[in-house]
C-alpha cells in the first residue's frame, strides 16, 4: 500500500502519540461508512499499522435506508478493505422497522444499533479500541449545536479524542483534520469512497447547522470554525481539570454506598460555585447512568439546597432513579428503590425478666442490657446510657421502632411529649425517625428514647437492689 509523502497520515501519528490513542501491537476496529472521512481513517491506520504493529477490522454497518445505494456503499467497502489486507466485519439491519417498533428518532435507533455493532466486533476480536472518523469540521458543528442547546462547560468540549466506553476506548484519529484536506488525500491516495445523499437533507439538525447556520456565521467571522475548534480545545482541557478536582473532592468529603451519597452541607455549600455542580453532577453521574441528562435547573436546586438559609429537612425528586435529601447539617443522594429511603418495616424485640444479658440490633443502633445486682445505685455515663429499678418494670420489655402518637413522661417535665417533637427537637433526621429503636413497657409506657431522654418511671435509689443498665452505641 502506497501512502505517498502526504502530511496527515504524518500528523494522525503525532496526534495519537501525544493523546495516546494507542499503543504497539494493538488492535483496533475501524467504523467505516464507506465516505471519504471513515475511507480516509482506513487507509491512514493501515499505514500506521506497519509502523505500531497495530491489527486494523474495518467494521461496516449497513442500516438498510437506502436499500441498493447502502448494498452499493457495502460492497465498496469489503473490496477496499480486502485491497488493504485487513479483516472485515459488516452487519445488515432494517432500521425503518426497528424505529416503527421503537419510537425511536431515527438518528438516535441508528446510532444505537451502529455502536452495539462495534461493541460486538471488538469483543469478537479483542480489540482495545474503536476508532472513528470524526474531523475537525465536526468538532465545530458539534459545538456550535450545543452552544444553540445552551450547553456546559463539558458541552463546549465537544467531542473527546478518546473516551472509555464497555471496556473499549473510542478513540478519533482525524479530530484535528480538516475535512477539505481528507477530501483531497482521497483524492491523492485514489482511495474510493460513497456520496451519502442524506448529509444534504435539512431534515437533520446537524445537517441545517452545517449547510445555513455556520456558512451564514461565518460572514461575521471567517475563522469562525477554527474559532469553535479552539473552544473546544480549551473548554476540553479545563473541563478534565475540573472533573479530576471534583473526583479529589469526591473522595474526601462525600461518605459513599453503592445507593447511597452523603455529603456535610457546610463542606458543599463552602466549595466555589464551580464545584459546588460538579461534585453533584458527579455524585449523581456515581448513582444512576441516565444522570447525564440532569438539567443546569435540577443541579441549581440541590446545590441551594446546601445554602444556610434553605431548609434544614428538604427532599426532592433528582430524576433519573435519585432523591435528594437535607436532613439538618448532611446532604444526601439515594437511589429511590434503594432500602435507604423505604419505609423500615416495624419491629419489636422483647426483654424478658428473666434476661440476665441481652444484646439487640435495631434501627442502625445497638442496644446492650444487663441486670445487675448492687446495693448502690448504677450512674449512667451520658444520654447513651440509662438504669432503671428493675422491681418497678413491668416486664416484658419491648424495643420497638415509633408508631402514631407516641408520647414519653419525660424525667424533669411537668406532662409528656411527643416523639415527634422530640425527634425534631434533637434534629433527628426523617429518614432516621420511623426506623429510631424506642424502650417500652408491657404497659406501653415509654421508657427511654436511645440517646435522647429517658422517662421519670422506675428511677433508681437507695432501696434499689435490682438493676436493669442498658447502653446504646450506634453501628
Amino acid at each position: 500500500m502506497e501512502t505517498g509523502d502526504h502530511k496527515l497520515p504524518t500528523e494522525m501519528m503525532k496526534f495519537a502519540a501525544a493523546e495516546q490513542l494507542w499503543s504497539k501491537g494493538d488492535r483496533i476496529v475501524a467504523a467505516v461508512s464507506g465516505g471519504p472521512d471513515s475511507m480516509a481513517l482506513l487507509h491512514m491506520l493501515c499505514a500506521a499499522a506497519q509502523q505500531d504493529e497495530l491489527t486494523v477490522i474495518a467494521a461496516h454497518v449497513n442500516h438498510g435506508f437506502r436499500k441498493e445505494a447502502s448494498r452499493q456503499e457495502a460492497e465498496i467497502v469489503r473490496q477496499y478493505a480486502a485491497k488493504l489486507g485487513v479483516s472485515f466485519e459488516m452487519i445488515e439491519l432494517d432500521m425503518p422497522a426497528y424505529i416503527e417498533e421503537t419510537g425511536m428518532n431515527a438518528q438516535s435507533a441508528a446510532r444505537e444499533k451502529r455502536y452495539a455493532f462495534l461493541h460486538e466486533a471488538a469483543h469478537k476480536y479483542r480489540a482495545s479500541a474503536i476508532a472513528l472518523a470524526h474531523h475537525a469540521d465536526d468538532q465545530a458543528e458539534t459545538v456550535l449545536m450545543r452552544i444553540i442547546r445552551g450547553a456546559g462547560l463539558t458541552g463546549l468540549a465537544g467531542m473527546a479524542a478518546k473516551r472509555q466506553e464497555k471496556n473499549v476506548e473510542l478513540i478519533r484519529p482525524l479530530l484535528r483534520m480538516n475535512k477539505s484536506d481528507i477530501v483531497d488525500y482521497c483524492s491523492g491516495q485514489s482511495i474510493p469512497y460513497c456520496h451519502d445523499s442524506s448529509n444534504n437533507e435539512r431534515y437533520y439538525f446537524r445537517n441545517v447547522v452545517r449547510l445555513d447556520v455556520l456558512p451564514y456565521l461565518s460572514q461575521f467571522n471567517p475563522q469562525l470554525t477554527h474559532s469553535l475548534r479552539r473552544i473546544a480545545d480549551v473548554a476540553g482541557a479545563e473541563d478534565d481539570w475540573m472533573e479530576l478536582e471534583a473526583q479529589k473532592l469526591f473522595a474526601s468529603l462525600a461518605t459513599s454506598t453503592p445507593d447511597e451519597c452523603k455529603v456535610d452541607v457546610s463542606m458543599l455549600h463552602g466549595l466555589h460555585v464551580a464545584l459546588q455542580r460538579r461534585l453533584i453532577k458527579l455524585i449523581l453521574n456515581y448513582l444512576s447512568k441516565d444522570a447525564e441528562i440532569a438539567s443546569f435547573d435540577a443541579i441549581e436546586t440541590m446545590r441551594l439546597a446546601a445554602a444556610p438559609a434553605a431548609p434544614s429537612t428538604w427532599r426532592y425528586d433528582a430524576g433519573s432513579g435519585v432523591r435528594c435529601i437535607r436532613e439538618y447539617g448532611s446532604i444526601r443522594w439515594v437511589r429511590v428503590l434503594s432500602a435507604a429511603i423505604t419505609p423500615e418495616a416495624g419491629y419489636a424485640y422483647p426483654v424478658s425478666r428473666e434476661s440476665e444479658k441481652a444484646s439487640i440490633a435495631a434501627g442502625g443502633r445497638r442496644l446492650h442490657i444487663e441486670r445487675q445486682k448492687r446495693g448502690e445505685a448504677v450512674k449512667p455515663a451520658g444520654r447513651s446510657e440509662v438504669c432503671f429499678d428493675a422491681d418497678q418494670l413491668v416486664f416484658p420489655l419491648t424495643v420497638r421502632n415509633r408508631q402514631p402518637g407516641d408520647r414519653i413522661q419525660v424525667l424533669g417535665l411537668n406532662g409528656s411529649k411527643k416523639v415527634q417533637d422530640m425527634f425534631v427537637d434533637e434534629k433527628i433526621a426523617p429518614s432516621e425517625r420511623e426506623r429510631y429503636p424506642l424502650l417500652v413497657d408491657a404497659e406501653g409506657r415509654l421508657l427511654w428514647i436511645p440517646g435522647i431522654r429517658r422517662s421519670s418511671h422506675a428511677l433508681t435509689g437507695h432501696e434499689t437492689t435490682d438493676f436493669l443498665f442498658i447502653r446504646m452505641e450506634n453501628e
